[in-house]
């Protein structure tokens, strides 16, 4: 074979993968993806690996991209997919600093030009680190491919019981029959274990060189967390590329086996573990906790920001804290306000879940390394986070499967 033929091969494919992404329309400008000039750099190499660069528009659909990406893996002869997100280049002025993404390394830049790359307008000239370029969420192929759901539950700021709504979600699609496990990412301050009393270290299994971490399981919830490698008092004392490693080694070098639903449970903030779960497996979505003031709120509207800047669609808002049962009457008490997150989820056009009130028994199980809905679920707090955690599965059931 001549060295032209491999090289009209993949002129060929690019051909085919460029039709097949322009089979992907976008409903806000009704056009094509390609007419609408928001792909170009159409390329593949010898191996099958394509890349082409996606420029995101205000107000595009927050899966077009992954629609893209579904279209260009159904091309014969593409093997994996890379997607380089171009976002809007417009800077939001100061007054709106909720909206902008957090600089990042230049991960929409265009690759380098090789053999077999569609017609492209010429690159613009690099400007470094631009306001709204985040790393393009390119998961691995193939990753947690025995789990039908993952979903993240995040906050933007701490100690809003994002924890504890994660513990309960968990248990509650547990108890419904589903097989659930939950990925505890708050490396700093992993309270997966305590939550759900569970302490002993996880075992591992294989041969030498290809180990697998065996997840512990309680109450029918399949669990991983450093907080199980850690002593009790030891801190998690890492940067960055460390979180990244050792999300990564959960979701690959842990034996979960087949799952109907992952629940991951973020750290606060908008930082390295967000960016790098978005990066590593392809989400259902992610559920925001918060409380209901402004404080609280504010940082959250952030969060939902940032998931929709990289592509992941926001299943619902959790309002926790919202009201406390004076103990002998019937008086109720918003020691943090009232319907702050319901007003932000109206505000930003997504699901309102409900909300859970102050109550003791969250407390008491909690302590007690038992989730609410198992140790309590007639009391307020155990009726309303079923009432959720029902809402919630429901919803799932509707989105289209994990690409």
């Amino acid at each position: 074979m001549t060295q032209a033929e491999p090289r009209a091969s993949r002129n060929g494919i690019v051909q085919t993968l460029t039709r097949a992404l322009a089979a992907v329309v976008n409903p806000v400008t009704g056009k094509d993806v390609v007419a609408g000039g928001q792909v170009s750099d159409v390329a593949v190499d010898s191996s099958g690996n394509a890349t082409f660069v996606f420029a995101l528009q205000r107000g595009d659909p927050g899966n077009l991209v992954r629609q893209a990406r579904a279209a260009a893996r159904a091309v014969d002869g593409v093997s994996t997919v890379k997607v380089n997100v171009q976002l809007p280049q417009s800077a939001p002025s100061a007054a709106s600093s909720a909206d902008t993404a957090v600089p990042a390394p230049s991960a929409g830049a265009r690759p380098s030009p090789r053999p077999g790359r569609a017609p492209a307008a010429p690159p613009a000239p690099s400007r470094g680190l631009q306001p709204g370029s985040v790393p393009a969420p390119t998961p691995r192929p193939g990753i947690l491919a025995g789990v039908r759901r993952v979903v993240a539950v995040s906050s933007g700021k701490g100690g809003v019981g994002k924890s504890m709504v994660a513990t309960n979600l968990a248990a509650y699609a547990a108890s419904q029959g589903l097989a659930t496990g939950l990925l505890d990412a708050d490396i700093y301050g992993p309270n997966i274990p305590t939550m759900f009393g569970e302490g002993r270290r996880p075992s591992v299994t294989g041969a030498k060189g290809s180990e697998m971490i065996v997840p512990l399981e309680a109450h029918g919830v399949r669990l991983m967390s450093l907080g199980f490698l850690l002593e009790r008092e030891q801190p998690a004392i890492m940067r960055g590329p460390l979180i990244a490693g050792i999300l990564k080694q959960f979701m690959e070098q842990v034996s979960w086996g087949r799952l109907d639903l992952m629940v991951v449970d973020m750290p606060p903030g908008t930082g390295d573990a967000q960016l790098s779960l978005v990066q590593t497996v392809d989400l259902d979505g992610a559920l925001m906790v918060t409380t209901p003031q402004k404080v609280a709120t504010g940082d959250v509207r952030r969060g939902v920001k940032m998931f929709e800047r990289v592509n992941t669609r926001i299943l619902g808002i959790v309002e926790n804290m919202c009201g406390f049962q004076v103990p002998g009457s019937t008086e109720v008490i918003d020691l943090f306000g009232r319907g702050g997150g319901e007003d932000l989820a109206r505000e930003l056009s997504v699901p309102f879940l409900g909300r859970i009130p102050l109550d003791i028994e969250v407390r008491r199980a909690g302590d007690a390394g038992q989730p609410t809905v198992v140790a309590a679920p007639g009391s307020p707090a155990g009726i309303s986070l079923a009432a959720i955690g029902g809402r919630f599965l429901a919803d799932l059931k509707k989105l289209p499967a994990r690409v």
